[in-house]
């Protein structure tokens, strides 16, 4: 959220003073691909009607085991499309699904991507500067078309923001102007603050075999220091924090869509927060949390031993144990039930309470983490491993 801008309506012309971007913060909507060649490329921001005018809003659904609500962009000429984004919350979890819908309200053909935008506060809370633990973990596609598996979009190649360390792009913000293109095939990412030990994720399909916007799926925008080419010219960034804030972008791609005039396109993502406690990175992610340290567990005799296992998870539930052989057919379960919140992670010294009351069938060869729903009475996979013995 831009403070400045903090219960302030937009204006009636859609832009700020000069033309200058309404920038409110949060997370938008907008086409992709961006770019100032021609009529296929949308040249915001700024964006006076998709991205700086007011959207009409309407409640779906107040309460029950989700609420929801709509929101839907006026109709944009330039671009020959309009926005619609229906949003989800659920109860007892983390869980915010978003439903993105784009028409073609011109009469041409139109084609374009949906590019879902989070900009996020990366300042320091407790004092001036920026966050330095605040990081960004997306999975590398083995099989990507860039050969670093990642493309730089705008700012230095070698941006030492941006890593990748065992198939996995770990990128810290340091302040400085920077944008990659990832063609993320695992479909979620995980922005994660480190200093306070609480992470975002978000999920989203991705379809092999589609074209997509810069042939990326997920791309991320380091605001800060530098120069970028961009409007036709070389921009150097402002010196002035208010011009020029702590904050970095995560950025959701669908495939290009090709619409007749009143064809659509969705596309859906969710979100999800769960807290992990400080200095720790994200490793896997399901719908279910996310793996900060992997599963790890020994045997000796029928006594069981976790030596490794750190989770957050993304909803109020039960978590317990399967045992499975080595047909991959489960055998048995726990006894006991522990409960586990998104407001805390889920430790080893929680997992060794489970393995103190449990009886371990004589043919099990593998453990699984199971979280068991409240609320959708549910069982799923958190994670599993085989047993040292």
């Amino acid at each position: 959220m831009n403070d400045q801008l903090v219960g302030k309506s937009p204006t009636a012309s859609g832009l700020g003073d000069n033309g200058t971007w309404l920038n409110y913060g949060g997370s938008k909507i907008w086409p992709a691909p961006q770019g100032w060649g021609n009529d296929n490329f949308w040249p915001g921001p700024p964006d006076a009607v998709l991205d700086g005018s007011p959207h009409v809003g309407s409640v779906l659904a107040p309460n029950g085991r989700f609420a929801s609500v709509q929101v839907t962009s006026q109709k944009d000429k330039r671009s020959g499309i309009q926005f619609t984004r229906r949003i989800k919350l659920y109860e007892n979890t983390t869980q915010v699904s978003v439903d993105c819908r784009m028409e073609n309200v011109d009469t041409k053909p139109r084609r374009w991507g949906i590019w879902q935008v989070t900009q996020h506060n990366t300042a320091n809370r407790k004092q001036c500067g920026y966050d330095e633990n605040v990081r960004v973990y997306c999975p590398i596609n083995i099989e990507s078309k860039h050969p670093k598996g990642y493309r730089t979009i705008f700012g230095p190649d070698d941006n030492p923001e941006f890593k990748i360390e065992n198939g996995m792009m770990t990128a810290t913000y340091l302040h400085q102007i920077g944008k990659i293109g990832i063609d993320c095939s695992a479909g979620w990412y995980a922005l994660v603050n480190e200093t306070y030990g609480y992470v975002f994720v978000e999920r989203f399909d991705w379809i092999a075999g589609r074209e997509y916007p810069d042939d990326a799926s997920f791309e991320l925008w380091t605001q800060g220091k530098g120069t970028i080419q961009a409007y036709g010219e070389e921009i150097k960034m402002p010196d002035k924090l208010e011009e020029n804030p702590y904050l970095l972008e995560t950025e959701v791609l669908s495939p290009f869509a090709r619409m007749e005039p009143g064809e659509s396109a969705s596309f859906h993502t969710d979100w999800y927060v769960t807290k992990i406690g400080e200095h720790l990175p994200v490793i896997a992610c399901s719908t279910v949390g996310v793996t900060c340290k992997p599963l790890q567990v020994s045997c000796s005799g029928d006594k069981l031993t976790f030596e490794n296992g750190h989770f957050g998870v993304f909803e109020q539930a039960l978590a317990g144990l399967a045992f499975v052989d080595a047909n991959e057919s489960e055998i048995g379960r726990s006894n006991t039930w522990v409960p586990v919140s998104p407001e805390r992670p889920l430790t080893i010294e929680e997992l060794n309470k489970l393995a103190e009351s449990a009886h371990i069938p004589s043919k099990t060869e593998h453990v699984s983490l199971i979280i068991l729903s409240k609320s959708r009475n549910t069982m799923r996979l958190l994670a599993s491993t085989s047993i040292s013995r």
